[in-house]
């Protein structure tokens, strides 16, 4: 009976620490922790005022972003604006939440 108690605790154990290390992006919906990729987005100066942290890559991005002048309803469009956003963003070097690759075309998550 111990025994199985220890195999127990291994397995949930196990389970918890993958499912820390895993990245929040959510493929299917194209959403980080409930907050949707796409939409008007308005850059912030402040981390702390942040939806969401991201860093400029050139290879391997989470995310790829065309910015657009209107309709901004596809995975990885984003139309900048001032104010009314659907997503604060932070440009960050260090310890960002998703990878963004600017395009021109083909936008979205691989």
């Amino acid at each position: 009976m111990k025994r199985i108690y220890q195999i127990l605790l291994i397995i949930i154990t196990t389970t918890l620490c993958i499912s820390a290390t895993t990245s929040q992006t959510t493929d299917d919906d194209c959403t980080f922790e409930g907050k949707k990729l796409y939409g008007k987005i308005r850059f912030v100066e402040n981390a702390n005022n942040a939806d969401v942290k991201i860093k400029i890559v050139n290879s391997f991005p989470d995310l790829k972003v065309k910015f657009v002048e209107n309709f901004a309803d596809d995975c990885g469009e984003w139309q900048v604006v001032e104010y009314g956003e659907d997503l604060k963003v932070y440009v960050a070097e260090n310890f960002a939440d998703v990878k963004v690759k600017f395009v021109t075309s083909f936008p979205g998550m691989d």
